[in-house]
Formats: structure tokens, sequence, C-alpha cells
């Protein structure tokens, strides 16, 4: 018997995943694990990707950086977006490396002093980092406050569009540009990144130093055209749920919210108690679907906000058999980028926004 709504998160897989990856790509690792290691837990996360041989963590903001250091991850951490009015002391004392992407942010970090800092550069993705008229007073003001014992310098690095090969080229040079530039302004620090788990497999040139990890990690593609089996990743996250109620319904039964599947025949309706309180996108109404046994069955209707029904049709379907949305295909669960394509966006997203009702239960393998 499952849990009511359980994530399995197969902390091997990460372990695997990042071991795989190291060897195939030949530089360090940063294992992203920012909004709670994609869906798939933080801390266990963390750990999964260190013994795998990732050298140092990332995630998006100081808190999520502070969580895992309470928790006792002491591996070289990096949070890089801030809110305009961040304060960055307790982090420089807990040992969290600061990314920063404006002389404002630069000024904050060196008065209070004692931090390793990453520059982060806008290299034309129009999000965060330095833009490029600031370039010059950044690398000025960075090098001052190195040689004065102020700051260390860990890192120059930017981020990729994924666009096209050749825009991420271009962005490549622009970012090699600014590091020579950082260069003439007395900066030499030891890293240099732009590529994600995107660029990382599919654009050697991107991999400089070290890459920034994170859906890769988990073994999911960071392709539209690529499963993750081909990448030689396996998915770690499953998600499962008990069926909740079984009914025999008559042809032109409606069946939740707005009617908008009715029954075409008699058939069995089973009631899954997942929905978008959980993360099952809305979007997906009509068009998801769930294993239950061997068989595949299609979502019937609204998603609502904790559950939805599936239509299976004439098969024996009972109260407390578990039904999965999606997890390994290597072992008959049905992908993610299915429920992905479902509800018109990525496999990121879904894992993602799996919410905190779900209980996320650690397993290996």
């Amino acid at each position: 018997m499952t849990a009511f709504r359980e994530a399995r998160i197969d902390t091997t897989a990460i372990t695997d995943n990042v071991r795989h990856l190291r060897a195939q790509l030949g530089t360090e690792i940063i294992a992203v694990v920012k909004a709670d290691a994609y869906g798939h837990g933080a801390l266990r996360s963390a750990r999964a990707a260190l013994r795998g041989g990732a050298q140092r963590l990332g995630v998006a903001d100081i808190d999520e950086a502070l969580a895992l250091r309470h928790d006792g991850i002491d591996a070289p951490l990096m949070a890089w977006l801030h809110g305009p009015d961040a304060h960055f002391a307790e982090a420089i004392t807990a040992g969290v490396e600061i990314g920063v992407s404006s002389v404002v942010q630069l000024r904050a970090v060196v008065a209070v002093g004692n931090a390793v800092v990453h520059l982060k550069l806008e290299t034309g993705l129009g999000r965060n980092g330095a833009a490029p008229a600031e370039y010059a007073q950044l690398f000025a003001e960075a090098a001052e406050a190195e040689r004065a014992g102020t700051i260390r310098v860990q890192s120059l690095f930017s981020h990729l569009s994924n666009t096209t090969p050749a825009d991420d080229a271009a962005a490549v040079a622009r970012f090699q540009d600014a590091v020579a530039l950082a260069a003439r302004a007395g900066l030499t620090p030891p890293q240099r990144h732009i590529a994600a788990s995107h660029a990382a497999i599919d654009l050697p040139a991107s991999r400089l130093d070290v890459v920034r990890l994170g859906i890769s990690i988990y073994g999911l593609s960071p392709f539209a055209d690529r499963p993750s089996a081909d990448l030689g990743l396996r998915p770690a996250m499953s998600l499962r749920a008990p069926v909740a109620a079984v009914r025999r319904v008559p042809a032109g039964q409606g069946v939740s919210y707005g009617y908008l599947h009715r029954t075409k025949e008699e058939t069995t309706l089973a009631l899954i108690p997942l929905g978008y309180a959980d993360g099952i996108p809305r979007s997906a109404s009509s068009s998801g679907a769930v294993r239950i046994g061997d068989h595949t069955f299609p979502v019937a209707g609204r998603i609502a906000m904790d559950q939805f029904v599936v239509d299976v049709g004439n098969h024996p379907v009972s109260v407390g058999e578990e039904a999965v949305l999606f997890g390994d295909p290597a072992v008959g669960e049905p992908p993610v980028e299915a429920w992905a394509a479902a509800a018109d966006t990525i496999n990121y997203e879904i894992v993602t926004r799996i919410g905190p009702r779900v209980q996320r239960v650690e397993v290996g393998r």
C-alpha cells in the first residue's frame, strides 16, 4: 500500500547520474539544488550529488543556502539571486559564496568582508548579471577589494539561452571577452562557468572550468528530442497514489467540473487523489494519463484541486491499486515528458511544482 500521495526519490539515481556526467564531461560539477532540488528534496539531493562526485553546490537564494548549512552541508555552496534589500552577513558567516550581479551588490558584500564571490555577467540572456556597460567598474572594484583581502573572487559566470548553437556560441564568445577584460583589471579567478545541463552536454566549448548541472542530475533530459536513457541518465522521481474510489457509470455520464468529458458508453471511472494543489497541471485535463497495473488510462475531464478521474473502460481496477503518473520508463513507468506534453510545458516544471502534500519517500536501488 502506497502513501496517500507519494513521490519516490531514488537518491542512488542522482548519485549515478552525477558520476556518469562527471565522467562524460570531464569537468568539475556544481550540482544545482535550488527550488528544493527541483522538487526532489534539497538535503537528500545535495548529499547524493556529493557522493557522485559533485565538488560544489548551487542554489538560487540565500535562505536555501542557509537551510543546507543548518542541515550540516559543509561543501562549497553558492547563492546567486538576491532581492534589492538582501543582507549578506549571515550567509558570509556561514561560508556561503555569493553570486554578485551588480556593482551595488558587490559593494554590499565588500562592506561585510571576508567573502567568497562569483561575479555574474549578462552575456545575452537578458536576465540578471552585470550589464556590459558595468563590467569595467565591477572588475575594478572587485580587483581592488581582492587586493585588500576583503573578498576572494572564485569565478566569473553567466548563463546561456539554449536557443540555437549559434546563439550560445556567440554568448560564450562575449563571456570570454569579458574574462579577458577582467584579467586586464587584475582579476584571474580560478573558475569560469557558463554551461548548465543543456550546453554542458551539447556544446563542449561551453564547459570551461566547471559546469552547473540541474535537471540532468535528476535523470531528466534537457532536450525535447532526446530521452534520458539516450543520455545515460535515470529519472530519480516517480509520482504515484492509490486509487481512492471506483464506480461503474452509464453512457452519457458527465465527469468532473464543466463536463469536459462525457462517457460514450458504459465504463468504469477511477478516482486518483492528486490535483493541482499537488502540482498536477490543470492544463493537462483530458490529456494526461496514468498507469494502473499493466495499462495506461487517460484523464477523463477536468483536473481538480485534490483529485482527477481516469476512464479505465472495462479493465478490473480496485480501490487501493497503485496509479503511477510518471517515473522511470526503463522499469515500465510513464515518462514525465508525457505529462509535460499534455500540459504544454517542460519536464523541469512538472517535477519542480510537485506540492508539499505529496510525501517524499527516499528509495535506492
